[in-house]
């Protein structure tokens, strides 16, 4: 008889007791000792076969994290303060808030963190520091704006969470170790040829270390997400409200939001924030907008990405953060536990497999490389034929490249739709677009506060969704962050561009319309003709080799 396993009620299962909250002690401990015992047995190695005096570089190494570790609160203070306008304020904060923070301060024994306020229409928060002690609380306008007081609550307690399991020092001491292996692998490979050590023997090591080098920071990468879901359970312990963190991750992390919050702030002049900017409060229409929640329906429509899409498993390999879907599940599963409701159950269909798809992506993502390799490869195999194998491996590189550009700026198929709409889209990826029109208002800045943050924030009547702004020069963006997107704030505007995700979801602008004036953002046909002559070039030289 054949036993079927429910593995989303297993994964489920393991991620309650992985998040209980006397595990994370030991599994930092136990990621640390795996993490310095590869360290070791590279410096080892290296000063056994070599005689380097490989710990010179390591004490100086961790001379530096150290001296980083004690500054970094207050050089982030100065960085929060010049770049993101950042007040340190504690009265920017409801008093319902602050009671809050001090009442589980008192109760873990934590000392109340300094809060800071950016004027920012986008949501968002963090904190930063070395220890529970001396913890900072960063948040926006936006984010208390968008968010009722018990989603706010939550919000704040999961960065409350970070502080008190003293993720900031259990990460600085990790990322020691990449930074680390890293010396080791550029001291070995960069050693006189003259040494009377074994080069062959060097090389090798180096190239252990630099493999240990990427293991250790996906490692690291690993821990980080773990810590998110023991912030989220801390959240939900104090709180007593799994679903409150719940919403408060949909409407900031998916960016579906509800105009519950707006129409609070506007019935009620009981707003003790002082920060609610008349030219924001409009009232939304909101579509996702059912009994005071967002549309369960619209939440699994979003998590049909992260839970179908093959880029969603890849891309979270790369990140800080756990995919937000299997956030939800883990919250969800706690429900019960606080005598709520299951907050969501997906429980779609998949009617394709989505394999293929992902297949022609990785495909259109790695020819360039893959043709980049095989020229150099070909070209120290037959040198007598560099020439026309340079001609040759120039075009398909050429060509890859613009397969790529145009597979990811797509010129045709710009219909009007909403930010619900483009988050239900599963087929989409950083490689794969979807072009697109949006209408809605900016309301701050992709990364909330930064003077040199060139992207936007656009809000429609379904929710919220970042807007790349995109130039060939990167300094082009940074003078236009600081002189010229304020201009856009508060602005009512159409959008034309290509929808894509990685994981986040964004789109890349290509027109911006507002007070009846088009203006052109993107400079895609200098990049297309730009890359036709390039193949048009190594087109002659493959014709005049041959």
């Amino acid at each position: 008889m054949r036993i079927k396993l429910n593995y989303d009620k297993i994964y489920l299962i393991l991620k309650k007791e992985v998040c209980s909250m006397k595990n994370l002690f030991g599994i930092s401990i136990f990621t640390l000792v795996c993490l310095y015992g590869l360290l070791a047995g590279i410096i080892l190695a290296v000063f056994y076969f070599t005689g380097l005096p490989v710990m010179i570089g390591v004490y100086i190494s961790i001379a530096i994290i150290i001296l980083q570790f004690i500054l970094s609160p207050w050089l982030t203070d100065f960085t929060m303060k010049l770049f993101y306008k950042v007040k340190f304020e504690d009265d920017m904060l409801p008093t319902n808030l602050k009671k809050f923070i001090k009442t589980v301060c008192e109760k873990e024994n934590m000392k109340y963190p300094k809060i800071g306020y950016i004027d920012d229409g986008a949501p968002n928060a963090f904190t930063y520091g070395r220890t529970k002690n001396s913890a900072r609380i960063i948040i926006t306008r936006g984010t208390l704006e968008m968010l009722n007081a018990s989603e706010a609550m939550a919000v704040i307690a999961h960065e409350l969470g970070h502080a008190r399991h003293y993720d900031m020092l259990f990460m600085t001491v990790a990322q020691l170790v990449p930074l680390i292996m890293y010396g080791i692998y550029e001291t070995t490979v960069n050693m006189d040829d003259n040494t009377s050590n074994d080069n062959s023997i060097m090389s090798a090591l180096g190239l252990i270390a630099l493999a240990l080098y990427f293991v250790s920071q996906y490692i690291i990468l690993w821990l980080s997400r773990t810590r998110e879901y023991y912030a989220d359970s801390f959240a939900i312990e104090v709180t007593k409200d799994p679903s409150s963190l719940a919403n408060a991750l949909v409407k900031v992390g998916y960016g579906l939001s509800t105009s519950e919050s707006i129409k609070k702030h506007n019935a009620s002049k009981s707003n003790a924030l002082g920060i609610f900017d008349s030219k924001t409060s409009k009232s939304l229409v909101v579509t996702s907008y059912k009994d005071g929640k967002v549309s369960k329906e619209n939440i699994k429509e979003t998590m049909k990405w992260e839970e179908w899409n093959i880029w969603a498993k890849v891309y979270e390999l790369n990140s800080t953060h756990p995919l937000i879907s299997k956030r939800l599940k883990a919250i969800s599963d706690r429900c019960k536990e606080f005598n709520q409701k299951e907050f969501i159950k997906f429980d779609l269909k998949k009617e394709e497999s989505y394999v293929d798809d992902f297949i022609k992506d990785l495909i259109v993502y790695l020819m360039p490389f893959i043709s980049l390799v095989l020229t150099i490869l070909f070209i120290i195999i037959m040198p007598n034929k560099a020439m026309l194998i340079t001609g040759i491996g120039g075009m398909l590189f050429s060509l890859s490249l613009l397969i790529k550009l145009l597979k990811s700026h797509k010129s045709i198929g710009f219909k009007e739709r909403k930010v619900k709409d483009l988050l239900s889209i599963v087929k989409v990826s950083n490689i794969n677009s979807v072009s697109c029109e949006l209408k809605g208002k900016i309301i701050g800045r992709g990364n909330p506060g930064c003077i040199l943050n060139e992207d936007f924030v656009l809000q429609d009547d379904t929710g919220i969704i970042l807007l790349d702004y995109n130039q060939p020069l990167n300094v082009i963006n940074k003078v236009f962050a600081l002189f010229k997107s304020k201009e856009y704030f508060d602005k009512e505007v159409t959008i034309k561009g290509w929808y894509r995700r990685n994981p986040v979801p964004y789109v890349e602008i290509k027109e911006m319309t507002y007070d009846n004036t088009t203006k052109t953002i993107h400079t895609f046909k200098i990049y297309k003709t730009l890359l036709f002559i390039i193949l048009l070039v190594f087109i002659v030289i493959t014709i005049l080799s041959i």
